[in-house]
Formats: structure tokens, C-alpha cells, sequence
């Protein structure tokens, strides 16, 4: 089966974009998340990276 990155729908706190990587990398997806707003507070442009991920980013399909 192809792998693919797709946001997820069972393990999201907003959109999913985090739950979907770490699904696609193989890790826990709060290490994602922490990885996530470290960047965000370090760097600034986060939120705008994840808004940009949350429009491009397939969702996965429930059936």
C-alpha cells in the first residue's frame, strides 16, 4: 500500500495536520505537536505554516 500524508481524523486537536504526520512518520503525534509550537515560538511563522498545511493537506478518507 502506498503511503500517504493525509491530516487525520481521529487524532487532531484542530485540524489534524499534526496527527496526519505523525501517522505518515511513524511517531507519537505529540511529539509532532511540541516539535510544532517550538517552531512556532522559535521562528514565529508556525501558525502560517500550519494554516498553509491544514488548506493543502488531503484529509484521510473514513471508509
Amino acid at each position: 500500500m502506498k503511503k500517504e500524508l493525509r491530516r487525520s481524523t481521529t487524532d487532531r486537536v484542530f485540524a489534524g495536520v499534526c496527527g496526519g504526520l505523525g501517522e505518515y512518520f511513524g511517531i507519537d503525534s505529540n511529539i509532532v505537536r511540541v516539535l510544532w509550537v517550538l517552531f512556532a515560538l522559535g521562528g514565529g511563522s508556525g501558525l502560517l505554516v500550519y494554516i498553509i498545511c491544514a488548506l493543502l493537506i488531503p484529509e484521510e478518507s473514513t471508509w
